[in-house]
């Protein structure tokens, strides 16, 4: 019965006047079972033929049949399979993976055919085994002799059955006695039914074979049989892909991936330093905007949300604002009436000297506020008490100082109680306040009074600065804004005041520091893309040393998404590496500032730093894809030529 059916088969290399007719009209049939040498001169095309009819390469024209089956028709992954499930190669370089032990070596074709882990471990096993190398099986290529190795490449042949076994100069990289060891393999082999179709040019060598033919120029010019074949035992081999067909050859690409890596720990180090500076930038700038912003808006909420203050003037800068002074308590009483405020205070401020004891300050602000200004501006109450609504009635001559006025003026003493002077007016200490959390630093010393005392006894004023109105919680502050606008608008006639918002202030500065930190993280992701090509580039030179294992994957049974798998799973672990060793080192850098910085912390969110992950394991899927295609589009037999 033929297995093997060529009729006039043609294959040229090159173009136009650099064409050359290497195969010429050859046909021959091989029985299944028979052991065929192929013999010729070097550039005879003897190899080319074998290529070809191992599916590593292709024909011009002509026609190739596997049991009836019309190979030239078949796509590249069909080839695959069909080298998969007939062939088993020989390579006169053994061609094994230096990165694997002898067994696993074995075992890779079966990784492509669906044989399950532990299965193809045992045979693999069972095969050195027969072959003399069961004490070997965890030994790498470098620790075996070079008969040692073609053995583990006779077992790797034996793998998936080997129905078909080509073995190219199988003993042409061997001394003699390994030679003669290889050749009694290969006659066992025979006699157990495996039908062997050896190429080579030695004629002693070819003499082992049932069958010879010689090849010349391309054409066959002999073809000598000395017995008839003897009839073949079906292989029980074949296995069918299981369940975990595909988790099988997703995590045998994932540690050659793995290993491609630790292999090259520099160039893997250079490839990701793209990666980690741009990942560390994103989540170090995301951090340190969101720590400033948390702090801005903790400073915001000291103040009191949901907060308004009517000043005098058209806007901050107004020069004119201090001798319009529009505001009056007659306003304050109006807006306190209206139904979407809660409370309202007026502010009116002095300054002056302050005499306690024989010390002198100058630099003193006098705030007149009233009895709910500490509850609306989020001042803290820390000893003592506040005053009274009774007391801003009366006009009575209390006061409060915040914690920086206390340092200096009762550094060693309790304030309560005592009396000061200010602009030779008395004043008697009642509390102590926090200081206010925004405005800056000041080097004035600040007092709070009823604001009827500061009008009536201290300044004599009888306008106001400003109004503070803390707005309802169940009502929308823009809104009560535009009705503050119109009440005193309508009372004063012409809009001489100005509104600053405490939730208004919060979206602006929301919306800024949301704005800054995305420029900024889009100048990081700049780095991203440049570190991206940097992954695609060395992927690309990856492809190119390692082309000739891409080829032996091929040839025993690797489909194109195999071998586009596993260069895709190098480049996405080198990018997740790169992105976790960024978050890694943005961490350490944010340790280090919230460590030497008081005024505000770094704030690392979950968002940003799964985005991370995220976005570089991208980067390595979209940089990677190109370099893991091209590894897959390799022709077989130009891949195994390449050293």
């Amino acid at each position: 019965m033929n297995i093997i059916e060529i009729k006039d088969l043609n294959r040229y290399f090159g173009e136009g006047e650099n064409r050359v007719h290497i195969l010429k009209n050859v046909s021959l049939n091989i029985e299944k079972g028979d052991f065929v040498a192929i013999i010729g001169q070097s550039g005879s095309g003897k190899s080319t033929l074998m290529n070809i009819i191992g599916c590593l390469d292709t024909a011009t024209s002509g026609s190739y049949k596997i049991n009836g089956k019309e190979t030239i028709e078949l796509s590249k992954d069909q080839l695959s399979d069909l080298r998969s499930q007939k062939f088993g190669f020989i390579f006169q370089r053994y061609n094994l993976l230096s990165s694997l032990t002898a067994a696993e070596n074995v075992a890779l074709p079966a990784i492509y055919a669906g044989m399950s882990q532990e299965k193809r471990l045992s045979r693999a096993k069972q095969l050195l085994e027969k072959l003399g190398l069961g004490d070997k099986w965890q030994n790498k290529p470098s620790q075996l002799s070079g008969g040692q190795q073609q053995r583990v490449s006779i077992a790797r042949a034996l793998m998936n059955g080997g129905e078909i076994i080509l073995a190219d100069e199988p003993t042409g990289a061997l001394d003699s006695q390994s030679g003669q060891n290889v050749m009694e393999i290969l006659r066992q082999l025979h006699a157990e039914g495996h039908t062997i179709i050896m190429v080579t040019h030695d004629r002693e060598i070819a003499a082992s074979a049932n069958r010879v033919i010689e090849i010349k120029d391309g054409e066959i010019i002999g073809d000598t049989q000395k017995e008839a074949v003897k009839s073949t035992v079906e292989n029980p081999t074949k296995s069918k892909p299981h369940f975990g067909f595909s988790k099988d050859q997703f995590v045998e690409a994932f540690r050659m991936s793995v290993s491609a890596i630790i292999a090259h720990k520099m160039r893997s180090l250079l490839t990701m330093l793209g990666i980690i500076i741009g990942i560390t930038s994103v989540v170090s700038v995301v951090a340190l905007g969101n720590g400033s912003q948390q702090k801005i808006l903790a400073n915001i909420k000291g103040i009191g949300t949901s907060t308004m203050t009517i000043f005098n003037g058209t806007g901050f800068g107004d020069r004119r604002a201090e001798q319009m002074q529009n505001l009056t308590i007659n306003d304050a009483t109006a807006l306190n009436q209206q139904s979407y405020v809660q409370s309202v205070t007026p502010n009116s401020s002095s300054s002056g000297t302050l005499i306690y004891g024989n010390q002198t300050f100058s630099s003193t602000s006098l705030k007149g506020v009233g009895e709910q200004y500490f509850d609306v501006d989020g001042l803290k109450l820390k000893s003592g008490n506040l005053f009274s609504a009774q007391d801003v009635a009366d006009n009575n001559q209390v006061a409060l100082i915040d914690e920086s006025a206390k340092k200096s003026i009762f550094p060693d003493e309790n304030p309560i109680g005592k009396i000061v002077m200010f602009n030779k007016r008395p004043l008697r200490i009642i509390g102590v306040v926090s200081d206010k959390q925004m405005g800056g630093a000041s080097s004035s010393l600040n007092l709070y009074a009823p604001y009827t005392t500061v009008m009536n006894r201290i300044s004599g004023s009888k306008k106001i600065g400003s109004i503070t109105v803390k707005v309802d919680d169940s009502v929308n502050t823009t809104v009560a804004e535009k009705g503050i606008t119109e009440l005193l608008t309508m009372r004063h006639g012409k809009k001489d005041f100005f509104i600053m918002n405490s939730d208004t202030i919060k979206q602006t500065i929301e919306s800024t520091t949301g704005t800054m930190k995305l420029l900024i993280s889009s100048i990081a992701f700049i780095s991203l893309i440049v570190g991206g090509i940097g992954v695609m580039n060395i992927m690309l030179v990856s492809v190119t040393e390692r082309t000739k294992e891409i080829g032996l994957r091929m040839a025993i049974g690797a489909r194109q998404f195999n071998i586009l798998q596993q260069f895709l799973i190098e480049a996405v672990l080198i990018c997740l590496i790169g992105g976790v060793t960024g978050i890694l080192l943005s961490g350490l850098i944010g340790l280090l500032f919230n460590v030497f910085m008081t005024d505000f912390t770094m704030a690392f969110s979950t968002g940003s730093i799964v985005a991370a992950v995220v976005f570089s394991t991208l980067i390595g899927v979209i940089f990677g894809y190109m370099p893991a295609k091209r590894a897959a589009q390799l022709d077989p037999i130009t891949a195994l030529a390449r050293e």
